[in-house]
This record gives structure tokens, C-alpha cells and sequence, in this order.
């Protein structure tokens, strides 16, 4: 690797380098019309927001074959700094509002990596600009603004992808592959789950700019380097309060807890393997179990999904105060088991476990290199999308059916009944 992932935020205060910060504010951009890019173009992206998630995604960017990184942007200025010395660009531009980036005519594509209640803006933002885009998951907070986002980006010749990295696995191309041939019989049984505990004194969610990173920088000097005004953005207005900067997830005002930071990436990569879209049905339970600190989202979740007319259930648990009960994904058929050895986006290989009825001496024994194409990171699978014009593997449609299928979860949660979707009228009922 050309960078360090886990370089930490102590020695991205002590290090030196270049900045360039910017505070223009530009209201409006004209659409791109967007092109074929001949594959000898350098790509300049620019990277929106370089915290925990960013940090890694800059990473993954830089390593990309014709890109360059021209440009980044974080409102909290060790966070730019962090960008600026992970672009491998000594002309990189620092900007402080994305919307200064957004008007840079350098850049060319934008990777998206904020919280999640900016997410949506950004979004029509950047397709306004032209500018193709990588965004984080999950992909919006309400389904009005799924909407939003989704009819803007399908307006627009922007590439889209949504950053669930799970189905750059090559043995989940393979599953797809077996999957489609129908070898497990009808599959009526998804088994997965989040499992996670920490010592005591560090609390999930609660670190600090990295997932690794547990002492409290000093929140005075912090809050003279961040401009909190557009950190919240949309967000409702309060005065500075780090745990919220660093502990967002923790907040409904910035995110959707469970639902759309641990159960979007189980049921995405369900989505990826079986395609069968939004589900009829949920009904969710979630509580604070363990971790009562002043966190307002569970730290237990646990979601059934129905599939009606498949006669298929999905279930999701999840719980942040133990590790052990470990779940893999399971896609379970009358026939056989397909069952990978990881959670979603850690999958390396899976077996296939028939039923004792089954009598088939055909079935594939599990997942082995050679017998598909290596499959592209989820990074490079979105420049290689940029460069042909293609679709990515998680695009504007799969990203709508992700933030439908959460949402559905958190919608039951709140109000604690089962819920339904609404195919015609597109509502959670």
C-alpha cells in the first residue's frame, strides 16, 4: 500500500505539510454532460469529509490506476491535513465548504464520506456540478430523500456508487453465480447478524477518529478547529458539543443507528446474492441494553423480514455487548445451506452443506480461486464505471432498494409494529 491506513491522528498533528483552504460558497452549478472518458485520462477526484471512514476510502483512491487525488475537503482542520498528506499530490487543493470543491474544474468525481445527514445534499450537489460519485452508506436518512437522490442521479448521466464493499468479494460473485442456478431449491431461510464487545471503557461508537483511536483529543482545541456552522449543516442547530462530532453515529440527528450503519451492509449483500428487491414485511426490536451512556440509538437490534410472495425470511440480530454468538451469512434452501464463513463485508469463501434428503453428487464444494475472474475492489469497480460509462455494482437502483430496506427497520422500531412496503405509492405503511 502506498499509505498507511491506521496512521494515526497524533501524527497527523505533528506532521507538516501543505494546505490550501477555501470558503467560497458557490450556490448553483450547470449540469456535465458526461462522456465516455478515454481510459489515458487522469481522473481528478476530490474527497469529501476524511474522517474514520474517508480516511480508509482516500486510501483506496489514491491506489487507483488514472486517478488523482486534486482536491479534499473536511471542516475540522487536522482532518484536511490528514487528506492533504494521503493525496500523494504535492499541488492537492485543501477546502474547508465542499461546495468550493465542487466548482474546482479539476475535479471530475467526488468520493463522499460525511455523516450521514449530509449525504443527501451533497449528492444533488455534486450531480448539479457533474461531478460522478462514491458515497458512503447509507445512502439517506428518510426515503424522501432517497427519492430525492435517487431521481436526481437518474436524471443525470452521473456514475453512481454506494460504498458497500461486500460485493467486491469474488466468492460472493461466485455464490451469485451458484445461487442463480438454483442449487440449494427454493431458498425460504437468510440468517444474518452484527456481533460486537468492547472493553468496558471504550465503548462501541465512541471512538475518536479512528476505529482503533480512544483518547479524547482536548474538545477546546478541537472546537477552534472545526467550523461546527457547516459541520451540522442541516442538522439541527445546538452549540458545540464534541461527542456529537466524534460520536455521531450515536445521534439520530446524524444518522440512523443500527439500521443503516451494521444492517445495511447484511441485508445489501443479501440483496447482492438473491436480488429480490425490497421486502414486503418487518417488524424490528432494538433497545439500549447495556450501553446507557447519552447515546440515544440501541445498541441491540434485531430485524425479521418477510418476502411474501418468495415465502422467504431475513432475519437480522445484532448487539454491541458480545462477540461470540458469531453469524455468518447464511442463505438457507429445502435442498442445501449456503453458508460464507464471515459476516458480509469480510466474506472470504463459503461451503455448500446439503440436507440429508439431498442425493445430488454434482454440488460444488465451496468457494475456490480460478473458477471466476477476480473481481475488482468496490473502488476501482466505480473507475472503471467512470471510464466507460458503465454501471457499478452498487448503483443509484440497488442503492434505493438498501435505504428502502433499512428504513423499513428503524420505521418498525419507532413504531413498534410491523410495517409494509408500498410498492405503488413507494411508502413505508
Amino acid at each position: 500500500m502506498k499509505n498507511d491506513t491506521n496512521l494515526s491522528r497524533r501524527r497527523f498533528l505533528h506532521n507538516t505539510g501543505r494546505t490550501a483552504t477555501a470558503v467560497a460558497v458557490v450556490s448553483t452549478f450547470a449540469p456535465g454532460v458526461l462522456s465516455a472518458v478515454p481510459p489515458s485520462k487522469t481522473i481528478g477526484v476530490g474527497c469529501i469529509g476524511l474522517g474514520t471512514r474517508g480516511g480508509d476510502l482516500i486510501n483506496a483512491v489514491v491506489n487507483a490506476t488514472n486517478v488523482k487525488v486534486t482536491a479534499v475537503c473536511d471542516v475540522y482542520g487536522p482532518h484536511r491535513q490528514k487528506g492533504v498528506e494521503r493525496s500523494q499530490n504535492p499541488a492537492v487543493k485543501a477546502y474547508v465548504d465542499y461546495r468550493a470543491l465542487l466548482a474546482d474544474p479539476n475535479v471530475d468525481a467526488v468520493v463522499i464520506a460525511t455523516p450521514d445527514h449530509w449525504h443527501c445534499q451533497m449528492v444533488l450537489d455534486a450531480v448539479k456540478a457533474g461531478k460522478d460519485i462514491y458515497c458512503e452508506k447509507g445512502f439517506s436518512r428518510t426515503l424522501a430523500e432517497a427519492k430525492l437522490m435517487r431521481d436526481a442521479l437518474k436524471r443525470s448521466q452521473v456514475v453512481f456508487q454506494l460504498g458497500h464493499h461486500a460485493r467486491q468479494a469474488t466468492c460472493a460473485f461466485q455464490a451469485r453465480q451458484l445461487l442463480a442456478k438454483d442449487i440449494l431449491g427454493p431458498v425460504t431461510l437468510v440468517r444474518t447478524g452484527r456481533f460486537k464487545s468492547t472493553e468496558p471503557e471504550h465503548p462501541n461508537w465512541r471512538w475518536y477518529g479512528y476505529y482503533d483511536q480512544w483518547e479524547r483529543p482536548d474538545p477546546a482545541r478541537v472546537a477552534k478547529d472545526v467550523n461546527w456552522d457547516l459541520w451540522l449543516g442541516p442538522a439541527p442547530k445546538i452549540p458545540w458539543n464534541d461527542r456529537h462530532f466524534w460520536h455521531w453515529r450515536c445521534y439520530w440527528a446524524y444518522g440512523t443507528g443500527y439500521a443503516g450503519d451494521l444492517l445495511s451492509h447484511e441485508m445489501d449483500f443479501v440483496q447482492y446474492l438473491l436480488g429480490h428487491g425490497i421486502p414486503d414485511a418487518c417488524c424490528t426490536a432494538g433497545q439500549i441494553a447495556l450501553l446507557r451512556d447519552d447515546r440515544e440509538v440501541p445498541d441491540t437490534w434485531s430485524a425479521i423480514y418477510e418476502f411474501e410472495k418468495l415465502g422467504r425470511t431475513v432475519t437480522f440480530t445484532g448487539s454491541m455487548n458480545t462477540g461470540q454468538p458469531t453469524q455468518p451469512v447464511e442463505i438457507c434452501g429445502r435442498d442445501a445451506t449456503l453458508r460464507f464463513d464471515n459476516i458480509a463485508h469480510e466474506v472470504t469463501r463459503f461451503q455448500i452443506l446439503p440436507e440429508e434428503h439431498n442425493t445430488r453428487k454434482d454440488l460444488p464444494k465451496g468457494y475456490a480461486w480460478g473458477k471466476s475472474p477476480k473481481q475488482p475492489n468496490h473502488m476501482v469497480d466505480w473507475v472503471d464505471c467512470i471510464q466507460s460509462r458503465g454501471t457499478p455494482k452498487c448503483s443509484t437502483d440497488e442503492a434505493f432498494i438498501e435505504t428502502a430496506t433499512f428504513l423499513m427497520s428503524l420505521e418498525s422500531y419507532r413504531k413498534q409494529r410491523k410495517v409494509r412496503w408500498d410498492a405503488a405509492r413507494e411508502e413505508i405503511i
